[in-house]
């Protein structure tokens, strides 16, 4: 279920929060399972994919995971690290 503006009014009234790691966003994970892919077909270890994009690796753990939400910045800054477009990413990921 993506964050709605009623678990915003929960999280102001004391309302328990959804937890982001019981709800993955299906997008996030396509995405993650697109940068994976690439790293794997260019045989790039996690780290060295995320010291090339100027990332943390364990961040880029959780990028590939799908379970963080990434910035256009950081998408551009991944797909210059493998050598593409972020429109490639996106198509990869079908979104």
């Amino acid at each position: 279920m993506p964050w709605s503006f009623w678990q915003h009014i929960g999280t102001i009234h004391g309302m328990p929060r959804i937890s982001a790691t019981h709800d993955k966003d299906l997008s996030l994970v396509r995405l993650g399972q697109a940068v994976r892919a690439r790293r794997n077909l260019q045989g790039l270890s996690q780290e060295s994919l995320a010291d090339a994009a100027e990332i943390d690796r364990s961040h880029m753990g959780k990028i590939e995971r799908g379970e963080r939400n990434v910035t256009f910045l950081n998408i551009a800054r991944i797909a210059r690290a493998l050598q593409c477009k972020p429109s490639d990413l996106l198509l990869d990921a079908d979104l």
